[in-house]
């Protein structure tokens, strides 16, 4: 009697552990994993953005800032340095081919929706796609995504100006926003756009809040109730502030709250499934995973598999 001839074994196959959810659920994908070099960047540059658009209400009455005329320059000048150092410790850490990629296609769509509005009387669909990217593709790729789609909306629209690096450093606020809200791997259907329409809804009006407060200083030497004063106390300068922002902008603000809400609505569900499609066959932090019998590969290289 003879033994039996051992059959092959076929190779073990390699999966992505993401892959294996329904419907994409389980750990997220993220374009971009945040180390601490591109968090101390993120944070410094929030930090100095924080300063750049409350100056006039954070500097002491009797400070040489307060009285400063040249400070709305000074940091026009200062923050698109800092972008540059973000954007590039973020892409040194972990922007790689593929999120680079995707970075040209989103940034291209956010710029070109932009104009379809054009601002008039707050249309501004680009704000629902830049949250719902955030919100699949995180926090580190949401910041990046921001300030280049404003970057190059603004080369597009002619919108070039001291007000850019402001506009650019806000919507990288927006986008990071929706990165950082809960239980990205878990929350899905009407409850997750429920709750990402809320956010987008907030961020619309913030966005509009704090790019008042980068132009209010410019109107600082008109004769008037919602002037910025300087050196005039806190209150005061406030209570001036609010008035300007409800005479100004608070018009275009809460349209584009509706519409980035209305937008979300009807269109988030068929956008976050594409997006989260896009991300899984991108497969931009997948480790292999061997299921089954078989001999271990010898070597793994490009998606490539080798036996002994």
């Amino acid at each position: 009697m003879t033994a039996a001839r051992p059959q092959p074994q076929a190779p073990r196959r390699a999966t992505d552990p993401a892959s294996r959810e329904s419907g994409g659920r389980g750990r997220p994908v993220r374009a971009v994993r945040l180390g601490p070099r591109s968090v101390a960047a993120l944070a410094l540059v929030s930090a100095v953005g924080v300063v750049a658009f409350g100056w006039p209400l954070l500097a002491a009455p009797d400070s040489s800032l307060a009285h400063s005329s040249d400070a709305p320059w000074l940091f026009a000048a200062l923050l698109p340095l800092l972008l540059a150092v973000v954007v590039a410790t973020i892409a040194d850490t972990g922007l790689g081919p593929k999120a680079v990629a995707m970075l040209g296609v989103l940034a291209a769509a956010g710029a070109a929706l932009r104009p379809l509005g054009g601002g008039t009387a707050g249309i501004e669909p680009m704000f629902f796609l830049m949250v719902l990217s955030g919100r699949v593709l995180g926090p580190g790729f949401g910041f990046v995504l921001g300030a280049v789609s404003m970057f190059a909306s603004a080369l597009l629209t002619g919108g070039v100006g001291p007000w850019m690096p402001f506009q650019m450093l806000a919507m990288g606020w927006v986008a990071m926003g929706a990165g950082l809200l809960p239980a990205p791997d878990r929350l899905r259907g009407r409850r997750e756009l429920v709750m990402v329409a809320g956010y987008g809804a907030v961020a619309s009006l913030l966005y509009g809040t704090v790019m008042n407060l980068q132009g209010w200083p410019y109107i600082g030497q008109l004769t008037s109730s919602v002037s910025f004063v300087p050196g005039d106390a806190l209150h005061e300068n406030l209570a001036r502030f609010v008035a300007y922002c409800l005479a100004t902008s608070l018009g275009w603000d809460v349209p584009r709250a509706v519409v980035t809400v209305v937008l979300t609505l009807a269109l988030g569900g068929p956008v976050l499934r594409a997006l989260r499609r896009a991300t899984r066959r991108a497969a931009f932090d997948a480790s292999a995973v061997f299921d089954g019998p078989g001999p271990a590969p010898d070597r793994v290289a490009d998606g490539r598999f080798e036996l002994r």
